[in-house]
């Protein structure tokens, strides 16, 4: 492959191409940072950009913002593909409880996202003194409906509600959250499949793949055990045939162990608590968390930031996603594929 090709983003058909076998993304030049002297790049194309670098080099940026592109035009060609052969639009329903003005944020992206890919989205916004009843009514509408090929119940959900009950409520074959207890059970088991997968850490492991970056034998370390994000990032991991350890709140040595890693995932969310002297040189790091911090000369007030010190990170690591524009774009890209996945399994579409 000549180099001058990573410079050119690839088409949809190639991209699909490219995820399937898990080749290397083609980045463009705007989205790339040079590799350290002493790095080791994941795929051979990247070697002429390491060598030209001409100035102090900082790590590579694994740009989220334009993997989630190349996979929603990636959907899309999958959703036309689909609507044309058998007439069936994918269709997510999406339930929303209560006013948090973050949660409405993320469901109103959701929708963006569904429309500039061609899903059909459905949306039910309930007052946050609605029963659990209620919701549990809405769930068992939107299993009995065959539009409907995707639920999503927006988390955190009140106080006075059941997060389990909720959420093992949704029919598994629709559980494109991949929060049921029998979607993470099959993950966690060699020789099992899981009908989804949840999907933050799912896109922490694709952006890996898109990137090239070898995972099998890998020293990983998780930062984090939510039933969210990282206990289901270390299963991934382990299925990958890395070695992993996960860092918690009762870890007596964090900073030992996460300097061991040859890959982290931080999803603790706690703003930059890994610092530069936390990682192992060449290390690659996937930072989860979205934190909110004072910062007067912004418009807003505050700026966001990692679980991960990106600046002191950005010097040691040989790979590193922003915050903003990291793992963010990611989930919701996974969503909208879980979905896609959902309707082709439903309707026996390949």
């Amino acid at each position: 492959m000549a180099s001058s090709s990573i410079f050119n983003p690839p088409s949809s058909t190639t991209a699909l191409l490219l995820r399937r076998t898990r080749h290397p993304i083609h980045v463009g030049p705007t989205s790339l940072r040079f590799l350290t002297s002493h790095s080791t790049p994941p795929s051979s194309h990247l070697v002429s950009i390491a060598a030209s670098a001409t100035e102090a080099s900082v790590a590579k940026v694994i740009d989220g913002k334009l993997v989630a592109k190349q996979i929603r035009d990636e959907i899309a060609a999958e959703v036309s593909r689909m609507k044309e052969a058998v007439g069936v639009i994918p269709g997510l329903a999406v339930i929303l409880v209560g006013d948090r003005k973050d949660s409405a944020t993320y469901v109103r992206n959701k929708k963006k996202a569904c429309e500039s890919v061609g899903i059909n989205s459905l949306e039910v916004n309930l007052p946050a003194d609605t029963t659990e009843e209620q919701v549990l009514n809405y769930i068992s509408g939107y299993n009995d409906d065959p539009s409907v090929h995707g639920i999503l119940v927006q988390l955190p959900l009140p106080s006075h509600m059941n997060e389990q009950n909720v959420l093992n409520a949704v029919r598994i074959e629709k559980d494109v959250d991949g929060f049921h207890p029998l979607n993470i059970g099959r993950l966690a088991m060699r020789g099992r499949e899981p009908l989804f997968v949840p999907c933050t850490p799912k896109g922490c492991i694709e952006l890996l793949h898109r990137y090239g970056i070898s995972i099998k034998g890998k020293r990983a370390v998780v930062i984090g055990r939510s039933n969210i994000v990282g206990m289901p990032a270390a299963l991934l991991l382990q299925r990958e045939d890395a070695t992993v350890s996960v860092v918690h709140s009762r870890t007596s040595n964090p900073e030992e162990i996460t300097r061991q890693a040859d890959i982290i995932i931080a999803a603790v969310g706690q703003p930059n608590m890994v610092r530069g002297s936390w990682i192992k040189p060449d290390a690659v790091i996937i930072d989860v968390g979205i934190n909110p911090v004072d910062d007067p000369s912004s418009s807003r007030g505050y700026k966001l930031v990692g679980d991960v010190c990106y600046e002191e990170a950005i010097k040691v690591a040989s790979a590193i996603t922003p915050v903003p524009g990291g793992v963010g774009p990611m989930t919701i890209a996974m969503l909208l594929q879980n979905t896609l996945t959902s309707a082709k399994r439903i309707n026996s579409f390949q």
